[in-house]
């Protein structure tokens, strides 16, 4: 019987990954793969040789209907993407949908994401939180700040290096330089870091020191 598998891959230490996400890999028929260079970096560490095909959000609208078609005809497929939890600011979630729609089994496994480990880190709360993911680029995005302004959860935000200040500096305009916040980077991998403070001083922080590698932004909610 044909299902579709979800499989987080590690974000950093390829050690992340679970004893089950390997045996998904090594026995599915294929694996949908975000960008299959960097899948098989993953896959040969673990001697994994199921065939790849990509699947990513170039993409995802013209391989929909053929990657149906194969759980249609019976095969047993794994979606992965190159970092983390498929469907979380990366592509799974249309074809998920697509599944559960035409009956087809959906199954994901637990494992890698990067948000879990960088609000935990922060210590600010962890009880109630709102995942915003990537800020609208341009148009909608003050729009989406005023709206985190008022949110009292901690509020979890990924940003790429190149333009962490400009969103530090927004977010300290729209939310308030005084807000407790934690900037994490390089999630599971050797250089990992966890700057804390208050989004005031994170902005200046990091207007005179320009990181590199994926992060994380962390965010004190409103105080009621």
């Amino acid at each position: 019987m044909s299902k579709l598998y979800i499989v987080p891959t590690p974000v950093g230490n390829l050690e992340d990954m679970t004893f089950r996400a390997i045996k998904v890999l090594n026995e599915a028929d294929r694996i949908l793969a975000e960008d299959t260079r960097t899948s098989g970096v993953l896959l040969k560490h673990y001697d994994i040789h199921t065939p790849m095909m990509s699947h990513h959000k170039y993409n995802e609208h013209e391989s929909l209907e053929r990657v149906m078609q194969m759980l249609e005809g019976g095969e047993t497929l794994a979606l992965i993407s190159d970092a983390g939890t498929p469907g979380i600011s990366d592509p799974g979630f249309m074809l998920a949908r697509e599944c559960r729609r035409r009956g087809i089994d959906v199954e994901c496994l637990p494992g890698a994401t990067a948000f879990v480990p960088a609000l935990v880190s922060s210590g600010l709360p962890c009880d109630r939180f709102h995942f915003e993911g990537f800020l609208p680029p341009k148009k909608g995005r003050q729009t989406r700040l005023n709206i985190l302004a008022e949110m009292p959860e901690t509020i979890i935000i990924y940003e790429s290096p190149k333009k962490l200040p400009r969103t530090l500096r927004q977010l300290a305009e729209s939310l308030g330089g005084e807000r407790e916040a934690a900037v994490v980077r390089e999630i599971s991998k050797l250089h990992e870091t966890c700057h804390r403070g208050t989004l005031a001083e994170l902005s200046s922080y990091f207007e005179a020191n320009q990181p590199r590698g994926e992060i994380v932004i962390v965010v004190e909610g409103k105080k009621e």
